[in-house]
């Protein structure tokens, strides 16, 4: 077996360590560090991340890794290592926000320079630390801007691994997702690496149905690659090749009649957006046949805003 080395720092096999990723500092001078856990069996086998945090604000992915920690599943490893980040953006998380100080994504800021902007620097870290010690991951990401996304996966389909990794964890919905532009996905892929996002619940709120799928698919994954002697039963999953978002013909204030998880039928109501002063109320109508695969959460709306995410 490979010795896995982070930032310098040796990892054999049936050890564990816990290693703080020097990022940049704070304008008062405190150093930023980016929190890793590597725990490793004595037996070869695959080399997973889970990471949670890429957003700031996306609490529920970083609750996933703390909970695994917590229960120290990774105890349990018959073979293979674990690489457990909760925070990769820790700038986000101290400032509530999706984003870094600058204003800048770090999921569209990879690979990352060393000279470049905080975002990228953050990336960078992840570029030259993390994804060269891997095998493959999971990234664990909820909705954003108010919006909930039911559980579910997401791959760009031709990916095989991805497609074996995303198979075993069995979330309720599996998404086609294109890699992106400067994302974490593309450079891991760049690299040789498959990388699938779980999506659950929304920014700031820790929902509990989403933080119970994201540790039952770890525990499947874990046990497929033979890497746990048990795991909860595989649910069905259903896979959508495309979907699309249902956007505002109004602005005023939005109340939706279906939620993420609801099987809609073309031409059915899923909401209404109505005037404040009661001018007026529309209705929101699925333009398609398929499930709610996220919804706005959020009551004042503008023409144009996405409302429904539906997959098909």
């Amino acid at each position: 077996m490979r010795t896995i080395t982070i930032d310098g720092i040796n990892v054999e096999p049936g050890q564990s360590c816990y290693v703080e990723l020097n990022v940049a500092r704070l304008p008062s001078g405190t150093q930023i560090t980016m929190p890793v856990h590597v725990i490793r069996s004595n037996e070869p086998g695959p080399v997973i991340l889970l990471s949670g945090g890429m957003h700031g604000d996306e609490v529920n992915g970083i609750e996933i890794v703390r909970r695994f920690l917590n229960k120290n599943i990774a105890g349990k490893l018959l073979k293979g290592s674990i690489v457990a980040m909760p925070i990769i953006n820790v700038y986000g998380f101290i400032n509530f926000s999706r984003d870094v100080p600058d204003g800048k994504d770090v999921n569209r800021s990879f690979p990352g320079r060393e000279d470049g902007s905080l975002a990228s620097m953050v990336a960078r870290v992840m570029t030259h630390n993390i994804l060269p010690e891997i095998d493959f991951g999971i990234d664990f990401h909820t909705g954003g801007a108010s919006r909930t996304n039911f559980p579910q996966i997401r791959y760009e389909f031709g990916d095989e691994l991805a497609k074996e990794v995303a198979t075993a964890f069995s979330a309720p919905f599996t998404l086609n997702s294109p890699l992106i532009k400067g994302s974490f996905r593309e450079t891991a892929k760049d690299l040789g690496k498959s990388v699938i996002v779980f999506e659950g619940g929304e920014t700031l709120r820790i929902d509990p149905k989403t933080v119970d799928n994201g540790l039952q698919g770890i525990k499947r994954v874990l046990h497929h690659f033979r890497m746990l002697d048990k795991s909860p039963a595989a649910k069905k999953t259903r896979v959508f090749t495309e979907s699309h978002w249902v956007r505002a013909e109004v602005s005023g204030l939005f109340r939706h009649k279906k939620e993420s998880g609801k099987k809609v039928k073309q031409g059915q109501t899923i909401g209404y957006i109505s005037s404040p002063t009661n001018d007026y109320s529309v209705k929101v109508v699925s333009p398609y046949d398929g499930y709610i695969i996220g919804h706005n959460n959020f009551p004042l709306i503008h023409k144009g805003d996405a409302l429904f995410h539906i997959g098909m």
